[in-house]
């Protein structure tokens, strides 16, 4: 469905200051949310009170997440102050979304065997870096050659969430299978350049222009990249992107299957579980909160929790009166 022209002007605005397009992509969501809670009025005969109704909306009747509501909330900070030039200022009272925090899931060394024997080549290796160095999904979609080090065995994580740059741990026992895996990234490359069409690798555009020719070297090309070409919806630009980071999910999803593991288990499972064991290993909670990139000490100090014994180190009743 094509977007109105009122949208489309927001994204081209965004797309010129160089916001990531999936920044991009959710704020014209809720924008258009907005909008249309609104009853299809302009925004700019809106105002604070209209977007407190809003923000009392999707906590009350859609229940979203507190994380969930707070973008929406940006979205919006971001239209009357950049788009409007009306900063909302005071919001004043609206509700606020209250949802329960989860609990870690996390696996023990023998379930993080097991489902690393259902996997083999990329997804193996992926799934390695997941749990070896508590990488976000994305984080490892986006990696490319460059980012790894490995005289000094770490990785270095560009934009993280919050678009905070950090170097995790690598463990030296992937060193091999990363030579090999960047090994076939310069095959594709050779591959790729011999195609008439082929537009090298997406590049930032601040570093496209000052490093022209940088696209076409093995190190700015994607770790782990799709396994064919594909043109760019924006450009028409034929590429190599990275690989989708559903597929990532759903061979991890598929391995803990097969493994017959019950608990429930996604690509951040892998990186609970890496925060969990990473103190078993002599780290202490100032290097785990390092390396998982958390602003907050409090979210670390979670993980150690579940490496105490019982729940916060309490022992039960039934194991000592027994």
């Amino acid at each position: 469905m094509a977007q109105s022209p009122y949208l489309q002007a927001i994204k081209s605005y965004m797309l010129a200051r160089h916001y990531s397009r999936r920044t991009v992509s959710t704020y014209i969501y809720w924008i258009k949310g907005y909008i249309l809670f609104c009853q299809k009025q302009h925004p700019d005969q809106l105002g604070a009170a209209d977007v407190s109704r809003f923000l009392s909306y999707l906590s009350v009747q859609r229940n979203v997440a507190p994380a969930t509501q707070a973008i929406a909330l940006n979205a919006l900070v971001f239209l009357y102050r950049d788009i409007i030039k009306k900063p909302l200022g005071e919001l004043g009272e609206f509700r606020r979304s209250k949802r329960q925090a989860k609990l870690p899931t996390v696996l023990t060394k023998q379930e993080v065997n097991a489902l690393l024997a259902q996997l083999s080549g990329s997804h193996w290796l992926m799934a390695c870096l997941l749990y070896g160095s508590g990488l976000r999904r994305m984080e490892l979609a986006r990696l490319r050659v460059k980012d790894i080090d490995l005289d000094h065995l770490n990785i270095r994580v560009w934009n993280g969430k919050g678009s905070k740059h950090r170097i995790v741990t690598l463990a030296q026992e992937l060193a091999l299978p990363l030579r090999e895996q960047i090994a076939q990234v310069e095959r594709f490359l050779l591959e790729d350049r011999q195609h008439a069409l082929f537009a090298d690798v997406w590049m930032p555009n601040a570093l496209a222009k000052k490093y022209p020719n940088a696209a076409y070297e093995v190190g700015w090309q994607y770790l782990f990249p799709a396994t064919r070409l594909s043109f760019e919806p924006q450009t028409e630009h034929l590429r190599r992107h990275h690989v989708d980071e559903t597929s990532i999910n759903k061979c991890i999803r598929a391995a803990a299957l097969n493994a017959k593991i019950t608990k429930h288990v996604t690509c951040h499972t892998l990186r609970h579980t890496f925060a969990t064991h990473l103190p078993q290993s002599g780290a202490d909670i100032r290097t785990v909160q390092e390396q998982l990139d958390h602003s907050d000490l409090k979210t670390t100090e979670v993980y150690t929790h579940v490496l105490k014994r019982g729940a916060f180190g309490v022992v039960s009743p039934l194991s000592t009166g027994i």
